[in-house]
């Protein structure tokens, strides 16, 4: 017959695993040397060290799986950190930004709740899912334009965009740059509309001295291996109004009206004791749905390598913001081809990458400058959908357009950017530096 380990016993098992822990990470990933040309020098990437391995293997040993005790404390961490009301743990940003969006349809919100047909102001250069959710649930996206080189919306055109059908806002901080968030922020307190705030890009960043992901009735976070700290996957919707919590957690837990954690049973002390809408008197409270949800949830293994990552956060936004400003330092004298990035006045961005636009009377063209970069494997992105309406999957969707997508259409035909997560070193944005100014002194024929 099988013997149950004493407690003493399993905390000395889950010891030994953590120390092979350390001598398996430390034999399988040394720091290696930069090799320019030819190692990549990705333009996103994870920072990963022994902690969360450690994490990682000590929340497997509780076979648990769905969320659980590491959710319950990274959940509480984070908010502490972002300074939110509360926080819930999803399996994506990009569930996160639908969870937020989905949130605010509750008909528990009555007057205020987002009703199909419904307008949501946006731009059109920005991330699928920023977007993806207003359609989804039914709403009309109305596109506006965004600013060069900040790259976020245009908040003169605000007004312009404003219509009696017009219910809220969901904009993001592009590349981890604050938009400006006093004059969204009074723009839908006037109106009475609901801020919907992307901060997936932006975890750190701040504007006017608050906090990104404070701004917002409601905000989201990622944690792909993209962005400012991973669980591989995950992401997170922070609650920033009162009362939005509880409709939150419904729409993420399949829309149940329930609110036991995960295991758990009879939190409310009445399982038995509810009747809503036709149901019987008493049905099963745990069974009773008051939203048309999802299941957004993440693992706990999942968590407990956020709360691992969390710790290291302050760093690895620190990294960010000093590799952006020595990129920047190294290509200033670029700017009669290039157009640099600029911070937001009044903001403390946390950037998420370092975004480039071809000036208008350059002779290079952008495909070509990025094209020589990926032959010596420096890794380079779009921004984005660049102009989401010209992409496939967007030609028939219903919208309306509130101004002319002049710089939209700038984005999508000459802005890329290059990394500077913080795994990357110097060395790496030395060799982006150069491989660009050997770019330009050769001109548009140097691929």
């Amino acid at each position: 017959m099988a013997v149950i380990a004493s407690l003493s016993e399993q905390r000395q098992l889950r010891s030994e695993f953590a120390e092979l822990a350390e001598r398996f990470f430390e034999e399988n990933y040394p720091q290696k040397e930069f090799r320019p040309g030819k190692d990549p020098v990705p333009a996103s990437g994870k920072v990963l060290d022994v902690e969360d391995l450690k994490n990682l293997i000590d929340a497997s040993l509780d076979l648990w799986l769905t969320a659980g005790r590491y959710t319950n404390q990274f959940e509480r961490r984070f908010a502490r950190f972002i300074g939110s009301r509360s926080s819930l743990l999803v399996n994506s940003g990009s569930s996160a930004n639908l969870l937020a969006l989905s949130t605010l349809t509750s008909p528990t919100l009555e007057d205020r709740a987002l009703k199909a047909g419904d307008e949501v102001i946006t731009v059109a250069a920005g991330f699928p899912t920023t977007i993806n959710p207003i359609i989804q649930n039914g709403l009309v996206p109305v596109f506006v334009d965004v600013q060069v080189p900040y790259y976020n919306i245009e908040p003169k055109l605000l007004e312009q965009a404003y219509s009696p059908k017009t219910k809220a806002v969901m904009i993001a901080h592009t590349l981890g740059n604050p938009f400006q968030a006093d004059v969204i922020r009074n723009f839908c307190n006037a109106h009475n509309l609901w801020l919907i705030e992307d901060a997936c890009d932006a975890i750190g960043a701040s504007y006017a001295g608050q906090s990104i992901g404070t701004i917002g009735d409601i905000s989201t976070a990622s944690f792909y291996p993209a962005h400012h700290m991973t669980m591989g996957e995950g992401g997170a919707v922070m609650i920033n109004t009162q009362g939005l919590h509880k409709i939150a957690t419904s729409f993420r837990d399949w829309g149940r009206d329930c609110w036991c954690d995960p295991g758990k049973d009879d939190t409310c002390r009445n399982r038995f004791g509810w009747q809503l809408g036709d149901l019987p008197e008493g049905y099963d409270h745990k069974y009773t749905y008051s939203h048309v949800g999802y299941n957004l949830k993440a693992t706990d293994m999942q968590a407990a390598i956020g709360v691992s990552q969390i710790e290291k956060l302050p760093r690895f936004i620190e990294a960010r913001r000093q590799n952006h400003a020595y990129l920047l330092e190294l290509l200033l004298d670029t700017q009669d081809h290039l157009i640099l990035p600029q911070s937001t006045p009044g903001s403390i961005p946390s950037p998420f990458g370092f975004a480039i636009g071809i000036q208008p009377d350059s002779s290079i063209k952008r495909d070509d400058l990025v094209r020589f970069l990926e032959s010596r494997k420096i890794g380079t992105r779009l921004l984005f959908g660049g102009n989401i309406l010209k992409q496939p999957g967007y030609q028939n969707i219903r919208h309306r357009v509130a101004s002319e997508l002049t710089n939209t259409d700038f984005v999508m035909n000459n802005v890329f950017w290059v990394g500077i997560w913080p795994g990357l070193r110097e060395e790496h944005l030395e060799f982006i530096s150069s491989s660009i100014h050997e770019f330009l002194s050769k001109g548009r024929n140097a691929s």
